[in-house]
């Protein structure tokens, strides 16, 4: 792969919470690549480690956090960045919409009020100028009476169109890397396709390379390039989506598949995987999923596997495929 066709390379990623009496390595070992104008998802159950690898790429986690590894964008390490670089490159090179923008966005200040800052913050603009720009992102995200919405406080917008809003946000300043934690959760099904239909719009248009965090393979599906499933902080499958659908070939990917709605079939209750996740401060001996794994073989509480080539365009770490 040509290094200008990479737009993120994350290679040995691992994140270590110190806020409490045990240490908690809630990333360990993670290595991602994400190509120019790609849209990769990161799937997985709550607390897998998908969160925090995204937020990692602008280093928004608490005081006294260790983070090892690399992470460059666009061949600068995020790692090495002064805190000057930093806020340089937030919202200039890589933006984040997140998953509950009534939580992220300022209560005191309207949005209008908020964009306009984004884009002064960024560029040497009058106010007359970030305005209008303003005014034009909410249209771009189809925001009705955007002129009025302008002035609108965050509580007093829906949760679709306050969404609308954070995405507008995050494309102020038109970056190349648009970071989306999980950002339909929260809303309803036909609200969820019309922020989905409208990422993807604006990602072709923009040329941005996205990192989408989900728990939800079909809105991988709608969305997605390729798929890297997480569990337990470390990627346990990686491929294209429609062969990770198709051909699913580590455990936990296929429990995924099977706990649709869909796949219960008539059933009385849906299709789940056993057990819980692992605690992350006491991590098992070899593969984390080993507890809850129906294929699982004494190598499995050895060695963690490492990620192998498949026979065809993916990688999976799994004792089975060694």
């Amino acid at each position: 792969m040509v290094q200008s066709d990479v737009a993120i390379d994350i290679r040995d990623l691992s994140v270590t919470f110190n806020r409490g009496p045990i240490p908690v390595k809630a990333v360990n070992g993670v290595n991602l690549q994400v190509k120019a104008s790609e849209i990769v998802a990161l799937l997985g159950e709550s607390g897998s480690g998908k969160s925090v690898t995204m937020r990692s790429l602008l280093r928004m986690h608490p005081k006294g956090t260790r983070i090892e590894g690399s992470m460059d964008v666009y061949g600068r390490d995020v790692t090495a960045l002064s805190a000057r670089e930093l806020a340089d490159l937030r919202g200039a090179v890589v933006s984040m919409v997140f998953q509950e923008p009534r939580l992220a966005l300022d209560p005191v200040y309207t949005l209008g009020t908020q964009i306009e800052e984004t884009i002064r913050r960024h560029e040497k603009v009058s106010r007359a100028v970030a305005a209008a720009r303003a005014l034009a992102l909410f249209e771009k995200v189809r925001i009705p009476s955007p002129q009025r919405r302008l002035q609108n406080y965050p509580h007093e917008m829906s949760g679709g169109m306050l969404q609308r809003a954070m995405i507008a946000m995050a494309l102020a300043c038109t970056p190349k890397v648009l970071l989306a934690d999980e950002p339909t959760t929260a809303l309803d099904a036909t609200v969820q396709i019309q922020i989905l239909l409208l990422i993807r719009e604006l990602q072709k248009e923009y040329g941005l390379s996205v990192i989408f965090v989900t728990h939800d393979i079909g809105v991988a599906a709608e969305v997605a390039d390729r798929v890297a499933v997480m569990y337990a902080g470390r990627i346990v499958e990686e491929g294209p989506v429609g062969e990770i659908i198709s051909d699913p070939k580590h455990p936990y990917t296929k429990g995924l598949l099977d706990a649709r709605v869909e796949r219960a079939n008539g059933r009385d209750q849906l299709i789940t995987i056993p057990g819980a996740p692992p605690d992350l401060a006491h991590l098992p001996t070899g593969c984390a999923f080993a507890p809850r794994c129906a294929h699982v073989t004494e190598a499995c509480g050895i060695t963690v596997p490492s990620l192998v080539s498949t026979q065809r365009s993916g990688k999976v770490a799994c004792a089975l495929y060694a």
